[in-house]
């Protein structure tokens, strides 16, 4: 029992340290262990062992205790009992390492779960992050690209605005000299109108003279 509990203590202790400072690719090989103890019948198999381990601990420590009072009650310890009593304290002792080892095991697979986990995310966050900052400067070399099509299309709207303003003033210019043109022609026919008034009283005089011109003749 006791070279069991050395080799077991031995074993825990290789791994222990395996998990603590990496060697090569032992530390992938024992998480994949400890990944499949954990799956199945592991966890249930794991845990008889451990409450096995513990009543017999519990055990010896009551045989220590036993005797230890019975020494007490005699006043000294016979050879066979100090035999039973260092046999009983090396076991409990070499139990307890045991127990406390296989903890530290659980505890140092889980935490280390946990940083490939985090290592994991981290990776995920840099990525993210990293896209993130792609898109920030495709977005700001976007913005460059619309604030210049702006600046142009700015640009452009003045010059258009200019150029109908222009357009606006010849537009008036050549109305006021249509309305000029137009109160000229009106002129114009009221002159022509006015000289054909003229020149019909004209032809009407002429007619009056040339008829008093034969009545006087005759």
């Amino acid at each position: 029992m006791i070279q069991l509990l050395f080799l077991v203590l031995f074993a825990e202790g290789a791994v222990a340290l395996i998990l603590i400072w990496k060697v090569g690719p032992l530390r992938e090989l024992a998480m994949r262990g400890l990944d499949q103890l954990k799956t199945g019948k592991g966890p249930a198999t794991v845990k008889t062992l451990a409450c096995t381990m513990s009543v017999i601990l519990a055990s010896s420590v009551a045989s220590i205790l036993k005797i230890q009072n019975r020494g007490a009650k005699l006043g000294t310890v016979t050879p066979m009992d100090q035999v039973l009593w260092r046999t009983h304290l090396l076991e409990a002792s070499l139990i307890g390492y045991t127990l406390f080892l296989a903890l530290v095991i659980d505890r140092l697979h889980h935490y280390l779960r946990k940083l490939v986990s985090l290592k994991t995310t981290v990776g995920t966050s840099r990525e993210e992050v990293d896209n993130l900052k792609k898109e920030q400067q495709s977005f700001k070399e976007k913005e460059k690209t619309s604030l210049s099509e702006r600046k142009k299309l700015h640009e452009e709207v003045t010059r258009l605005k200019e150029r109908l303003q222009t357009l606006k003033l010849d537009s008036e210019e050549h109305e006021k000299r249509a309305q000029t043109a137009e109160a000229h022609v009106a002129a114009l026919q009221k002159q022509s109108e006015e000289l054909l008034l003229e020149y019909d009283h004209l032809l009407e005089d002429n007619q009056i003279l040339q008829t008093r011109a034969l009545a006087f003749r005759n």
